[in-house]
């Protein structure tokens, strides 16, 4: 006889990060950096870090918004939400700007049950932006917009700077 117990549903947490926990934030973004430098040519700078410029205005923006996610209380990755589309300069669009979920706890239905969170927590339109060349993301983003949105999303082509992107564009009607 077996002697395993049911494994009961992770907790997922998605909380607001206050400025005392950028240093957190920080270095999962150095994570997700190192993750994202497969699909996009980002350099190291010369101490060691990527480093993300734009952290600090998330606690000095109102338009912008930190989250930490935790799975059973252990810290699994962050969102970073802002408003203002980076394609269509449409300044009422929801973008997720950043997104990352540790490599240990992907798999899990940690980022669907998240990304689901952020976008009921913020209704409205919104915009998730993949690189052409990160197809396990693409792949992932299908799948948690279309499930959120009850019907196939289906993501567009778009060039910005140069480079060749996928853009889903879906609404969030809010908390239900």
């Amino acid at each position: 006889m077996a002697e395993h117990a049911k494994r009961s549903p992770a907790v997922i947490e998605v909380s607001p990060a206050s400025s005392d926990q950028e240093s957190i934030l920080a270095n999962l973004l150095e994570l997700y950096a190192h993750d994202f430098s497969e699909f996009h040519d980002l350099e190291l700078g010369a101490d060691g870090r990527f480093g993300y410029k734009h952290l600090p205005l998330y606690w000095r923006e109102p338009n912008r918004h930190p989250f930490l996610v935790r799975m059973d209380g252990k810290l699994a990755g962050l969102v970073l939400v802002k408003r203002g589309s980076e394609i269509s300069g449409n300044e009422t669009v929801w973008d997720m700007a950043e997104f990352f979920v540790v490599r240990g706890y992907r798999r899990r239905g940690i980022g669907t049950k998240t990304a689901h969170e952020v976008w009921r927590r913020f209704p409205g339109l919104w915009e998730v932006r993949v690189m052409e060349s990160n197809d396990s993301a693409h792949q992932f983003w299908a799948r948690a917009i279309s499930a959120f949105a009850g019907e196939t999303i289906h993501s567009v082509c778009v060039e910005k700077r140069g480079e060749p992107w996928r853009v889903f564009s879906f609404e969030s009607k809010g908390m239900p």
